[in-house]
């Protein structure tokens, strides 16, 4: 984190990439933690109702 605010001598020069690292960071952890389950759950409905429609018995849950 202080590579991103810019401290010690020539900390202008890091900021952009202790920046780009942080946000990164930020980013991956939104996915893995957020966006990764919400997409399974409704991938996990998708593939219920093209089941149903065609058919197929349900796994036991």
């Amino acid at each position: 984190m202080p590579i991103a605010v810019g401290f010690g001598a020539g900390g202008e020069s890091r900021q952009p990439l202790g920046l780009a690292v942080v946000g990164g960071l930020v980013f991956s952890q939104l996915m893995t933690l957020y966006i990764t389950p919400v997409v399974y759950y409704y991938m996990d409905k998708v593939q219920g109702m093209f089941g149903r429609a065609f058919g197929r018995r349900q796994k036991a849950k």
